[in-house]
């Protein structure tokens, strides 16, 4: 089985990301279980705008959606700004709409038969917002959300330290993100035996 997170972070690498030190739970506990997982941190790729799968010369969008056919696993991981999912998180949802019109072998959308869940930090709240936003639309994508695919991690209302900066309430997080992980792993284990039918026409 494998899995792919699309780190959100709008810092470009080698900076530290927040977010990806959260992830790396989520990605550990999967990994423990044998899933293969990679990592593309988007803000490194030059994703242009728009809602197409291949927007031509200089597009790294089509190698991601190539990784994201060949994975049972998305994780979406992103922080928090202005209470919102990050604008390459939201990128990212643009991008994927072209799956909606895109079908496997057997005529059902690509997405079907994957699952999804969704990382997120900030020092501000908003995180439950956030999460719904991401969910929502990979469940329209055609993504399988399973419960409790989620984690979290902020320092409540109004601005303060980073994730990195401070162990507040690390634990929560971490439980919560292993917990995720082990969700993720036994619906796609299920769907694997047990696939959603292509729609009826």
């Amino acid at each position: 089985m494998r899995a792919v997170v699309l780190n959100c972070t709008l810092k470009k690498s080698p900076e530290t990301s927040n977010t990806q030190l959260l992830a790396n739970v989520v990605e550990s506990a999967l990994r423990e279980r044998g899933v293969e997982v990679s990592t593309i941190r988007l803000v490194d790729h030059n994703i242009p705008p728009g809602v197409m799968t291949d927007l031509g010369e200089g597009d790294d969008w089509p190698g991601i959606h190539e990784q994201l056919l060949n994975a049972e696993i998305l994780v979406v991981a992103t922080p928090t700004w202005v209470g919102h999912p990050s604008s390459l998180a939201q990128r990212a949802l643009e991008r994927m709409d072209a799956m909606l019109s895109e079908t496997d072998d057997e005529e059902r959308p690509v997405a079907y038969n994957r699952v999804a869940g969704v990382v997120v930090t900030g020092n501000e709240d908003g995180a439950h917002h956030v999460i719904s936003e991401v969910s929502g639309g990979l469940a329209d994508i055609g993504y399988t959300i399973p419960g409790q695919a989620w984690t979290y991690w902020n320092m409540g209302p109004g601005p303060g330290p980073s994730y990195s900066d401070t162990d507040h309430r690390h634990d929560w997080s971490e439980s919560t993100g292993k917990a995720m992980a082990s969700n993720l792993y036994a619906v796609a284990s299920a769907l694997a035996k047990n696939p959603i039918p292509a729609p009826p026409s």
